[in-house]
Order: C-alpha cells, then sequence, then structure tokens
C-alpha cells in the first residue's frame, strides 16, 4: 500500500513489529491455503499489500517468483500471474473492491485469487468488559469515517464472485488467545495505533482513551479472562478460461 493510503492501523514501528509476528503467527494458515489451491515451483505469484513481511518467506520455499507491487496500480502486465494473493488487506483500507479488480487483472485466464480476511467486529471476551465493546464501537467509528469496512471478511467470498470468479471456496478460522499469546492484546494495540487519528476526529477524550485501554489491558492480562478472536474468512476461486 502507498503511504497515501489511509491504512486504518497507521505506520508506527510498533504496528511494523506486529505485522512481522502476525506473518509467523498466521503462517500455517496461510501453508494450508496455499496447499488448497496448490502452489507450486514454477509459478508466478504476487502478493498485495504484504507489509514487512506477509506471506513471502512462504511462497518463495514454493516458487520460482515472488513479487511485491502496490496494491490498486501495480503496473504489472495483465494476466503475468499464477496466483495473487492478499493477507488482512482490504480490512485496513478503502476502496478494497479496486485491490481484488488488480488481482483478478494481473491473474491469468485459468489461476488463481486468494484473500485471508477479517470480521473485525466479532472480537469477544469473557467476562465481557464494557472497555472492550467501548474500544470496538470508537475504531468501528473510525473506520466508517475513513471508508473502511472491518467486517469485510465475511463478504470475501462475494466479492469474488461479483469481480467474476469461479469455483469460490471459502475457509473459516476462529482462534482463542490463551495467557501470554501476543494476539491477546490486539484491540488495545490497534487503539494505540489509530490513537492520533481518534483523538483528531474528537471520537474520545484523552483521559477516557486513557482510561478504558488501561481497563481493557489489566482484563485481558488477567489469565481466567477468556480472548477470542475475528471470524477470519479464506477465500479463493479461479479466473474463467478465456
Amino acid at each position: 500500500m502507498s503511504q497515501a493510503d489511509p491504512y486504518l492501523l497507521g505506520y508506527r514501528q510498533a504496528e511494523q513489529q506486529r505485522l512481522e509476528r502476525q506473518a509467523h503467527e498466521l503462517g500455517s494458515e496461510s501453508a494450508w491455503l496455499f496447499d488448497q489451491i496448490g502452489v507450486r515451483e514454477g509459478w508466478r505469484v504476487v502478493e498485495i499489500g504484504c507489509g514487512p513481511l506477509g506471506c513471502l518467506h512462504l511462497l518463495s520455499e514454493r516458487v520460482g517468483e515472488v513479487r511485491l507491487a502496490d496494491a490498486r496500480d501495480t503496473g504489472l502486465p495483465a494476466g503475468s500471474f499464477d496466483l495473487a494473493t492478499a493477507r488482512l488487506v482490504l480490512v485496513n483500507v478503502p476502496q478494497p473492491e479496486q485491490i481484488v479488480a488488480e488481482m483478478v487483472r494481473l491473474v491469468r485466464p485459468g489461476g488463481v485469487v486468494a484473500l485471508h480476511e477479517a470480521e473485525s467486529t466479532t472480537q469477544r471476551c469473557d467476562p465481557p468488559h464494557p472497555a472492550q465493546s467501548r474500544l470496538l464501537r470508537i475504531l468501528e467509528s473510525y473506520a466508517e469515517q475513513s471508508g473502511i469496512d472491518r467486517s469485510i471478511g465475511l463478504r470475501a467470498p462475494r466479492m469474488l464472485r461479483d469481480a467474476g470468479l469461479l469455483d469460490v471456496r471459502a475457509n473459516p478460522l476462529v482462534h482463542v488467545y490463551p495467557p501470554g499469546h501476543p494476539r491477546r492484546m490486539l484491540v488495545p494495540e490497534f487503539v494505540e495505533n489509530t490513537r492520533p487519528r481518534i483523538l483528531e476526529k474528537q471520537l474520545v477524550g484523552e483521559v477516557e482513551l486513557d482510561a478504558l485501554t488501561a481497563d481493557l489491558r489489566r482484563h485481558l492480562e488477567d489469565p481466567t479472562t477468556l480472548v477470542v478472536s475475528s471470524l477470519f474468512i479464506q477465500a479463493w476461486g479461479r479466473t474463467p478460461d478465456r
């Protein structure tokens, strides 16, 4: 993604480090998806919006070429790749249909477009905590004002069908994050990533935001609190044989 894009979670160093961790935390799920697709040596693959690592380490073990390009205007030749893939990109940017359209353009007839996206409004904990509910509503308001759909994972298969793909398949994923797991703190981390813009838009006062974040961190640090992830959807399909 270009720096001009209002990427939901920003570009602070802590976010770049989180994305590097995420690449390994989600590695087995992405490897499963590439197994289903049949990615193998000799394929040409482009990953859209990989960030600091994405799936590049997985793809480099499987194929002869991996390419990184700007999401909406890659400048790469049409129909030149066997697979175009993106993971947790559409949930963080506006106008996601443009990215899907570019991915479809890049893939050869009979090639594959694959998405791994989140329905980020479904994060839960038990016992429930009002601080988490309030912070999720703030994030949702900020995303809506920025033209970003945090529930886009649910419609990822439909987006592929609407883009003309055939044989679209979907695989749902949900996780429980145990005590000490780094993804247990995703909600307060996302709040910290977006903090300057949330305050600038006056979605909440600074004192209240600090209190909510501290309260939620304490609740999530309690080993008896059950922390459940967003619903993730892997969706993939093939372009028509022209």
